[in-house]
């Protein structure tokens, strides 16, 4: 994997995948689809859809843990601190040689800057919230939330779609 990479491709991602508009219904309909996606692949994971301050979709799948409930809270408490993907932020400090708490002070039982959160962009507005995913690696934690978050916004996810490694 190529991190300078990795990073582009993100950037891309946040710049493209941009809601017209958000609300309750769709937070349930994006959730549901990844559910139905996860389910359909056999993957243990958590799902959670959130605009910040209020939870509107959570699922967590045969196979997970109460871990994975928490890594949702702290991946998601990274996008909502940085209006950016967690994985984006863990590559920045991962290229930095860095940490959250030596770079920001944000305590580890918080904040996770590992992949599978992703800002929820309203366009005219900016980042509102973030939909996150726990259970997969971290990199495969973020190709399901942009596979889906594609099929939300009709965008082929093929031209959004990491390198594979």
């Amino acid at each position: 994997m190529n991190l300078d990479h990795d990073l582009q491709a993100v950037a891309k991602q946040e710049h493209t995948l941009v809601f017209p508009r958000f609300d309750a219904a769709r937070a349930w309909q994006l959730g549901t689809f990844l559910r139905e996606l996860a389910v359909a692949r056999g993957h243990a994971v958590a799902i959670d859809v959130r605009t910040f301050g209020l939870q509107l979709f959570f699922s967590a799948l045969d196979g997970t843990a109460p871990d994975n409930s928490a890594w949702v809270r702290r991946k998601s408490g990274v996008v909502a601190h940085f209006r950016r993907s967690s994985y984006a932020v863990g590559l920045r400090l991962q290229q930095s040689g860095s940490t959250l708490v030596d770079k920001y002070g944000l305590p580890p039982a918080d904040y996770a800057a590992a992949g599978g959160s992703f800002p929820i962009t309203l366009a005219g507005l900016g980042v509102i919230g973030s939909v996150t995913v726990s259970g997969l690696t971290q990199r495969a934690d973020h190709e399901l939330v942009v596979e889906a978050l594609c099929a939300e916004l009709d965008h082929d996810f093929a031209d959004l779609a990491l390198d594979k490694v």
